[in-house]
């Protein structure tokens, strides 16, 4: 795909101008229309040949024979990542409207949530989501390690959060190649139970996101020759801890994107409709597990780049909200690819710091 350096700078210009005109109008572009909107200085045979050019390295394509050209996937990804200038004012028009109708003092933050998304979506003419925050603050209620069979046990954690976390052990590597060739199964248990009640009386009340720091050099001689297995273990448990469950997503702007031309058949609006309602389980990578990081801190997935056969059409917006600089959910746009990306990246930018300075700052 043409990068901004391989294109000049008529042709960047012209790219520019027939993306905002599409997304304008929902009509395919003509040069005698851009000549008309847009001083370029040159004739209409020029643009026209310029757009042809466009059209052979697959960033305009034209929808019919007789028809005129509009932006490909590709051309929308050049117009992101190169062309685009972001709109700042709606960023800070959406701010201060959280500011002034999110009352963090009177509500739950699910209610502020949801609320977000409504003024999201009311805003930016598209369909908003915001997950739920992921809980980075569970602690440790209780383990217990037990035998499967004669060479693995199973270290098992419940959090406060009612939540588990399971993890395969080597009994060989655990108690030693000697006790498992006793083949007294009451005295692994026994041993394991012991283990389990050491652990407990250790790491009860311990935040998961604190195990990390546990000083296992303090252990008492019995249990040391457990150390370096139980290190690895609860390192493993740490890392599924902090990578987020799937959480529920609030979403609003079902009214706001069937006014979309795009939303017009109805397969599509159905297709969409149930991959929201019944397949966020699907949606949730997309939305918390960003690509290299862009300049703006957005993802942007357009058309074909989502891997959901019902967002191929679609552009996916999102940015991660963080508590701290740990990241604990994200906030979303989904719109046709004809979508002012100039307003949708900065509302989505704008959503994702507001939540953070938000929940920093502990007005949740």
């Amino acid at each position: 795909m043409p990068g901004h350096d391989q294109l000049s700078e008529r042709q960047q210009h012209i790219l520019w101008a027939t993306v905002r005109r599409y997304v304008a109008t929902a009509e395919p572009v003509g040069s005698k229309a851009l000549a008309d909107e847009y001083d370029f200085q040159v004739s209409s045979a020029t643009i026209r040949n310029t757009m042809g050019r466009l059209e052979k390295v697959g960033l305009l394509y034209q929808p019919h024979t007789s028809a005129g050209r509009v932006p490909s996937d590709s051309g929308y990804r050049v117009y992101v990542d190169q062309l685009i200038t972001l709109n700042d004012l709606s960023g800070q028009h959406l701010r201060a409207l959280y500011q002034q109708k999110l009352d963090w003092q009177t509500y739950h933050l699910e209610q502020i949530l949801q609320r977000a998304a409504q003024i999201l979506a009311t805003l930016s003419g598209y369909i908003a989501l915001i997950t739920l925050p992921h809980n980075t603050n569970q602690t440790i209620q209780h383990l217990q390690v037990l035998p499967i069979n004669d060479t693995q046990g199973m270290l098992i954690i419940v959090t406060d959060a009612y939540q588990t976390q399971s993890v395969l052990l080597d009994l060989e590597t655990l108690l030693g190649l000697e006790a498992i060739a006793d083949d007294d199964d009451w005295a692994i248990e026994d041993e394991l139970q012991i283990l389990s009640n050491f652990l407990n009386q250790k790491l009860r009340g311990q935040a998961l996101a604190t195990l990390q720091q546990v000083n296992w050099q303090e252990l008492g001689e019995e249990f040391r020759r457990y150390s370096n297995l139980v290190q690895q273990v609860l390192t493993e448990v740490l890392r599924r801890c902090q990578t987020p469950t799937v959480m529920p997503i609030l979403i609003h702007g079902f009214a706001e994107a069937l006014r979309q031309p795009e939303f017009s058949e109805v397969q599509q609006i159905q297709a969409l409709l149930h991959l929201l309602e019944k397949e966020q389980e699907q949606l949730f990578p997309l939305m918390f597990t960003a690509p290299a990081p862009t300049p703006q801190r957005v993802t942007v997935r357009i058309g074909s780049e989502n891997s959901l056969e019902p967002l191929n059409s679609c552009t996916l917006i999102s940015a991660q909200y963080s508590h701290g600089t740990t990241p604990v959910g994200s906030v979303g746009l989904i719109g046709p690819t004809r979508m002012l990306y100039e307003n949708a990246i900065a509302l989505v930018e704008s959503t994702a710091q507001y939540l953070t300075d938000s929940l920093t700052n502990g007005l949740a």
